[in-house]
C-alpha cells in the first residue's frame, strides 16, 4: 500500500475578491509528481504559494504526513524546497556561494553543491558572479539550489522557463533521481515534465 506524505483536502483561496480555486483536494506520495496545467490565471502559481504557506487560504487543510502544517511552519519551511518564477538570487555572489548561503539558511549540510552542480552542468561557473550569466544559466542555478537542498517536497513554478532543451533533459534527470529516492514534486508547467511518477492536475476548467 503506498504511503500519502501530502495530503490536500478542500482547499479554497481568493484573489482580489475573486475565487481561484475552490474545495481543491489531491494526495501524493513519495516518488510522485504533480504537474498543475492550465491557462495563464487559472491558480497554478497561487496553488504553490498556498502549498509554501505564502498566501492565506480561505478553506482546506494541508497535512504531511497526516498533521496539519499550519501548525509548525517552522518545520514545514525544512520540508519544501521553493522556485519561483524570481530566480532569488544574490546577484552579486557566485553560483557556489549562492547555493552555499542557501544551504546555511536552511541549517544543512552543504554535502549536495558539487552533485547538484555537476547535475545541471554548473561545474564551469561555479566561480561567476550570478550577475554575469544568462537567464538560462541562473535558472540552472536557482534550480540547483533546489536540489542541492535535503527538503523532500519541491515546489516548482514554471522549471522548464529558459531553458534550452539540454538544459531541460538534465533537469528531468535531477527531478528523476528525486522522485526514485522517494521525494516529492508540485510543479506548474506549460510545458511537459516527462519523468517516471508524473500525472497532471488541469486547474480552471
Amino acid at each position: 500500500m503506498t504511503t500519502v506524505s501530502l495530503e490536500v483536502t478542500g482547499l479554497s483561496c481568493r484573489r482580489g475578491g475573486r475565487p481561484v480555486f475552490e474545495g481543491l483536494s489531491f494526495a501524493l506520495a513519495g516518488g510522485e509528481l504533480l504537474a498543475l496545467t492550465g491557462r495563464n490565471g487559472s491558480g497554478k502559481t497561487t496553488l504553490l504559494r498556498a502549498l509554501a504557506l505564502l498566501v492565506t487560504t480561505e478553506a482546506g487543510q494541508i497535512r504531511w504526513r497526516g498533521e496539519d502544517v499550519a501548525g509548525d511552519r517552522e518545520a514545514w519551511r525544512h520540508r519544501i524546497a521553493w522556485l519561483g518564477h524570481l530566480d532569488g538570487l544574490k546577484a552579486d555572489l557566485s553560483v557556489r556561494e549562492n547555493l552555499s548561503v542557501a544551504a546555511r539558511l536552511r541549517d544543512e549540510p552543504p554535502d549536495r553543491i558539487d552533485h547538484a552542480l555537476a547535475s545541471l552542468d554548473l561545474v564551469p561557473l561555479a566561480l561567476r558572479e550570478v550577475r554575469t550569466l544568462s537567464a538560462g544559466q541562473r535558472r540552472r542555478v536557482a534550480l540547483a539550489r533546489v536540489a542541492s537542498s535535503h527538503a523532500p517536497l519541491w515546489l516548482l513554478d514554471e522549471p522548464l522557463n529558459a531553458l534550452d532543451a539540454p538544459s531541460q533533459a538534465a533537469l528531468r534527470a535531477v527531478l528523476g533521481r528525486h522522485l526514485a529516492a522517494g521525494g516529492l514534486a508540485v510543479a506548474a508547467t506549460h510545458a511537459p515534465i516527462d519523468v517516471a511518477g508524473a500525472r497532471a492536475l488541469e486547474l480552471g476548467r
